[in-house]
C-alpha cells in the first residue's frame, strides 16, 4: 500500500497531459480512446474540456485543436470499426481482463442493437461505449458508407461540444482554470447520466409489472 501510495502523486494531472503532450499528445489519446480497444479507460470528455480551457488562456489554438482533434476521433473510429469487422467476432470469446472489458462490448451491442446506426454519434457522448461502439458497427457489417455518415457527424459533435464548453468557460469566467477539478467533476458527472439512465431503464424493464 505504501508503495502504491508512493506512486499516485506521480500520475500526471489533466493539465499536465495537456501541456506536456501538446497536440500530438491530445491526437494520440483521441485516437487510443475510440479506436483501441484498451483505450476504453482514458479520460475523453474531460481532457477535451480542458484542452478549450488551455485554448481559452491562449496556449493552445482552438482551430487546430478542433481540426486535429476532428480528425483523431473519425480515424479512430474507423480503426475501431475496422477491428471489428475483421476480427469482432472473436472479441465475444476472448475472456475478459484489466485491459479488454467485455461486459462493456456486450453491453454496447445490446446498445446497439436498439438505436441501430445513431448509436455510433450517441456513444461518443458515453464514456466506454465510445471505445466499443465502431467495434459493434464492424462486428454488424454496417456498410462503410453509412458508419462513415454517423462517424463523421458524431467526432465532429463530440469534439466540438467539450472543447467549446472549455474555450467559452474560460473566456467568460475569469480565473475558472483555478478551480478546474470542478469543471473536469462537472463534466464527468454529466458523461455518466446516460449510462445511468440506461440502467435505470433496464432495472425498470426487468421489474415485475403490477
Amino acid at each position: 500500500m505504501t508503495s502504491l501510495l508512493a506512486v499516485l502523486p506521480q500520475l500526471p494531472t489533466l493539465e499536465e497531459i495537456v501541456l506536456w503532450g501538446g497536440y500530438i499528445g491530445l491526437f494520440a489519446i483521441v485516437f487510443s480512446e475510440t479506436g483501441l480497444l484498451v483505450g476504453f479507460f482514458l479520460p475523453g470528455d474531460s481532457l477535451l474540456v480542458t484542452a478549450g480551457l488551455f485554448a481559452a488562456r491562449g496556449e493552445l489554438d482552438i482551430v487546430l485543436l478542433n481540426l486535429l482533434l476532428i480528425a483523431a476521433a473519425i480515424s479512430g473510429d474507423a480503426a475501431g470499426y475496422f477491428i471489428g469487422l475483421r476480427a469482432g467476432h472473436a472479441l465475444f470469446h476472448r475472456p475478459q481482463s484489466r485491459w479488454f472489458r467485455r461486459d462493456h462490448l456486450i453491453k454496447t451491442k445490446e446498445f446497439y442493437d436498439q438505436y441501430g446506426g445513431i448509436t455510433i454519434i450517441l456513444a461518443r457522448f458515453m464514456p466506454f461505449a465510445r471505445t466499443f461502439a465502431p467495434v459493434v458497427a464492424g462486428i454488424a457489417e454496417m456498410t462503410y458508407r453509412r458508419f462513415a455518415m454517423f462517424n463523421v457527424a458524431g467526432g465532429a459533435l463530440w469534439v466540438l461540444s467539450m472543447t467549446l464548453i472549455g474555450y467559452f468557460l474560460g473566456k467568460t469566467i475569469p480565473g475558472i482554470e483555478k478551480n478546474i477539478e470542478y469543471v473536469i467533476g462537472i463534466v464527468i458527472v454529466l458523461s455518466f447520466l446516460p449510462l445511468v439512465y440506461k440502467y435505470v431503464q433496464h432495472r425498470l424493464k426487468k421489474s415485475p409489472t403490477a
